[in-house]
């Protein structure tokens, strides 16, 4: 009797070693090649692992609104299977990259020019912030809510961020709430508001 308790017992632990182990490593799949061709392409030469989408951002004029400008899977094919993408982002003076979550990828971003405030959200509700100047990396968690705000009203910012994902995701917490079917009043009992304020929020994202 006790032989099958212990062997129970190590049962258990090896399968929760095994779940650890999996929660652990998730992420974008491991590949068994060097890289992954398009079905319908018999072959490739260099041109397949080079992205010409950001050549246009050195000479544009900063943009009206905040804007992410990416090289992920989803423009850049040969990144499937590689774990990495990237984005340039520009913030206008006094623009926002509102609260978001990347939920397949940690992201490193780096200050080319300007100043920045960012920040994210643990899961105990405790505040990261921290004010950025040109040069500086900061890491957002893999998965946490976060942003990034310009506060200079003069002048215009920018950043380079890479994930650890080739599709890393976005989630907008604005949009993700009040911009989908959850009824009003559900949103209403939840931040403990009114309906009508929730309306209002609701037609300021529209």
């Amino acid at each position: 009797m006790e032989s099958k308790t212990s062997s129970c017992i190590v049962i258990l632990a090896l399968a929760t070693l095994l779940v650890i182990f999996q929660m652990a490593s998730a992420g974008d799949p491991d590949i068994l090649t060097d890289f992954v061709m398009p079905l319908e392409v018999p072959s490739v030469d260099a041109s397949y692992f080079t992205f010409l989408g950001l050549r246009g951002l050195a000479r544009a004029p900063p943009p009206d609104k905040f804007k992410a400008t990416k090289a992920s899977m989803a423009e850049f094919p040969a990144l499937n299977g590689q774990s990495v993408s990237y984005a340039i982002l520009q913030y206008p003076a006094g623009s926002v990259n509102p609260v978001h979550t990347h939920p397949r990828a940690s992201e490193l971003l780096f200050l080319m020019s300007g100043t920045l405030q960012v920040g994210f959200i643990d899961s105990t509700n405790k505040i990261f912030n921290q004010t950025l100047q040109t040069g500086d990396v900061f890491v957002f968690p893999k998965g946490l809510v976060h942003y990034q705000y310009n506060a200079d009203v003069n002048n215009c910012a920018w950043a380079i961020s890479a994930f650890g994902s080739a599709n890393a995701g976005t989630v907008s917490v604005p949009n993700s709430v009040f911009n989908t079917s959850i009824p009003d009043n559900i949103l209403a009992k939840s931040f403990k508001t009114d309906i009508m304020t929730v309306q209002k929020i609701k037609a300021g994202l529209a």
